[in-house]
């Protein structure tokens, strides 16, 4: 008799089942179509994508280039409806593949292609040879920020010196070529070309000629500007601690005479000891 009833139970929920399933593939199959499949079609506005991935200097061609139907009305800003509106541009920021051709970064018509077009009025593109312990091991790529660490023994003296003395400097070339190899891995370069002022130019200039200058890759979010003192050999060997540096101390702080307090939890129940 037990075995009967959950058969029974067994059979009453396989039924069960298979009608909803039923009854729900009805209803997607004949509810009304959306209006959107119903109506016309959407409008869409010519845009100029990238048919590959165009790097930083380089000149648009007409089969870096094709245009496609952009659906609705959101297109974006300073877009091309053409090829011929780009064509022969330099670009200024890397361009992905299936991106939009925006004018935000393409350099003037008139401007040409290289370096020249990605420096602002005012700034100069300068370049260092370095190696690569100074080239952070190949990571100072384009579009990456330094700040700039010159080590020299200054006249009279014989405690040599390390001091940043440009922070916050974009990279604008590395090596002969301002793009990374064609895996995306940063390459082994003996020249980096960054973007400074004049007179972080004569700055660099300078430390490239007077001592050894070293590079430290800094967090692009990061525009902080930190005021150092430079560190010499006799400081680095004295372990004094440097001013504005938190020190740390391990024990009990206060005066000597004060108890210490241990506070223990057991069952729940918390007990302070004193020592």
């Amino acid at each position: 008799m037990k075995t009967k009833r959950v058969f029974l139970i067994l059979t009453l929920a396989v039924v069960s089942g298979a009608v909803a399933g039923y009854s729900a593939l009805r209803y997607l199959r004949d509810r009304p179509a959306t209006l959107t499949a119903a109506g016309a079609p959407t409008a869409s506005t010519p845009v100029v994508i990238a048919v590959r991935d165009v790097g930083l200097g380089e000149i648009l061609t007409d089969d870096d280039m094709q245009v496609v139907d952009w659906p609705g009305a959101a297109v974006p800003a300073g877009y091309a409806r053409s090829v011929a509106e780009v064509a022969g541009r330099g670009v200024i920021s890397d361009i992905r593949t299936n991106e939009p051709i925006l004018s935000s970064k393409l350099a003037d018509a008139a401007a040409g292609g290289g370096l020249p077009p990605l420096i602002p009025p005012g700034m100069r593109a300068m370049s260092v040879r370095v190696d690569d312990v100074i080239g952070v091991a190949g990571f100072v790529t384009p579009q990456t920020r330094v700040d700039v660490i010159l080590t020299v023994t200054p006249p009279g003296s014989q405690d040599p010196i390390s001091k940043v003395i440009l922070q916050n400097v974009q990279a604008l070339a590395a090596g002969t070529d301002v793009q990374r190899n064609e895996q995306g891995e940063p390459m082994e370069v003996t020249v980096v070309t960054l973007l400074v002022d004049p007179e972080e130019a004569e700055a660099l200039a300078l430390s490239s000629t007077q001592g050894r200058i070293q590079m430290a890759l800094r967090n692009m979010m990061d525009l902080e500007t930190v005021e150092t003192r430079g560190e010499r050999i006799a400081g680095l060997l004295s372990g004094t601690a440097r001013p504005g540096r938190a020190t740390v101390r391990v024990g009990t702080t206060g005066p000597a005479s004060t108890p210490g307090i241990i506070e223990m939890y057991q069952g729940g129940v918390r007990t302070l000891i004193s020592y």
